[in-house]
């Protein structure tokens, strides 16, 4: 495997790679919130409205799919015109809904201000992911996973001051005070980011990565493209109920108050939790990049998708117990969380270097399809329990496991190796026409 260029390291600080990976991680970290941190406002916005947990998730739902299938026009515009103009607009619509969410009085603005929101996140999220892919073509799952990991872990860092905050002072004045700071953070970091030079992008030979850089437009008329989306559908489905739910499954189960000491402090169960999925939320995506970055993609897949559908399994099972509540939430978000560093790997790998901000991003838009599935976790406990939202969960992921090494492998080596089939045809018949003019100097 041949490396990158030293050059792709030479010129101002800011144009390092490693530099660039910071920052997005950082920007990550700050936008993580506005999902994260979401399940902590739903009850008392409920109790301050009355306006029903359901439709107070439905902007959770709004919020997910603006995020996600905007991504695609987003990664557009970062493989157009960079990553800078991107992640500054994002900026401002991540802190706007925020504040508008602290003066909200009807569900309208609240669904106006998910809206806002979805297009801040996409921004930030799709331009960090894509620019890591990018600047870093020989370790895409590793980049890719540090950058989602910001996304996974950031909010650990704040969940318990926004929770402070709101028993303090209200959740209009965590939404406001929060809402300020992550915008305007996010755009003074957005001016440090720049794209990398095409000899930074110079991909290295190895086995199942493209040669060729599809489009948009090319790559949704592959099969293989559409199981990569099914599986990531799968799986997101899972961890996005327990993303939104966690909540309201702690409080009906009687723990999310529950007095918990964790190094001589005491915190309620739920609060405690959330650190601990975040910062398990995190860790894994940098650590799955990593590790399908030498045992393969679709192994990894295999291995961290069962694993999620047997945690979801043991929460059904052992969940009403507090310790076993905070150890089967943690394994959940651990094994769901990198679906964020492998799907952009695999995708890059798949399709190419040139065009990977938006195909990342068409594919991200699985998590939107996804969340179409959180009312419907809803709609499940009511009739059936929490047990049926978790049985349900549990075997759409560990189906999409087995796909991933039965079905998904091997077609993505066949179309790689068709690829290579063609690549060396066309090589073959462009040889004779090179030596023409060695033959003609030689009088044969």
């Amino acid at each position: 495997m041949s490396a990158i260029s030293q050059k792709s390291e030479v010129g101002p600080f800011w144009t390092n790679r490693w530099f660039q990976l910071v920052v997005g991680m950082v920007c990550m970290a700050l936008v993580a919130n506005l999902q994260y941190a979401w399940t902590l406002f739903v009850a008392p916005m409920n109790a301050r409205h009355q306006w029903g947990e359901a439709s107070i998730q439905l902007a959770f739902s709004i919020f997910i799919l603006t995020e996600t299938w905007l991504v695609p026009i987003e990664g557009w515009l970062v493989d157009k015109f960079g990553p800078r103009p991107v992640v500054a607009v994002g900026a401002v619509c991540a802190g706007l809904s925020w504040v508008l969410n602290s003066y909200a009085t009807s569900l309208t603005t609240l669904y106006v201000s998910a809206v806002i929101a979805g297009i801040g996140a996409g921004g930030v999220y799709g331009t960090c992911v894509g620019n890591a892919l990018k600047w870093f073509p020989d370790r895409r799952g590793l980049a890719a996973g540090l950058t989602a990991a910001g996304f996974g872990a950031g909010a650990a860092v704040t969940v318990i001051p926004i929770a402070n905050m709101i028993s303090r002072s209200g959740y209009e004045s965590a939404f406001f005070f929060f809402g300020i700071l992550q915008g305007v953070s996010i755009l003074l970091l957005a001016f440090l980011l720049v794209k990398p030079a095409p000899r930074a992008t110079a991909v290295s030979a190895r086995r199942l990565v493209s040669r060729v850089d599809y489009t948009p437009g090319q790559m949704v008329k592959q099969p293989v493209f559409w199981v990569m989306y099914a599986a990531f559908v799968a799986v997101a489905a899972g961890g996005l109920m327990a993303t939104a739910q966690i909540g309201p499954i702690a409080k009906d189960w009687g723990l999310a108050k529950m007095p918990m000491a964790v190094f001589g402090a005491t915190l309620p169960l739920l609060t405690l939790t959330l650190s601990i999925d975040n910062i398990c939320n995190g860790f894994t995506r940098p650590l799955c990049g990593f590790i399908s970055d030498k045992i393969g993609r679709e192994n990894t897949m295999f291995l961290v998708f069962v694993g999620e559908g047997l945690a979801l399994l043991g929460m059904m099972q052992f969940g009403t117990n507090p310790y076993a509540f905070m150890t089967f939430a943690a394994l959940i978000f651990l094994f769901w969380g990198e679906i964020f560093s492998i799907f952009p790997a695999i995708c890059a790998d798949t399709f190419g270097s040139k065009f990977a901000s938006a195909n990342a991003g068409t594919l991200y838009t699985a998590k939107g399809t996804a969340s179409l599935l959180v009312p419907i976790a809803s709609i499940l406990s009511a009739t059936g329990g929490w047990s049926a939202v978790f049985v349900a969960a549990a075997v759409i992921t560990i189906t999409a496991g087995i796909s991933a090494k039965l079905i998904l492998a091997p077609m993505r080596q066949r179309m790689l190796e068709r690829q290579a089939d063609a690549r060396s045809a066309d090589l073959s018949q462009s040889a004779p026409s090179a030596l023409a003019p060695l033959s003609n100097q030689t009088g044969e």
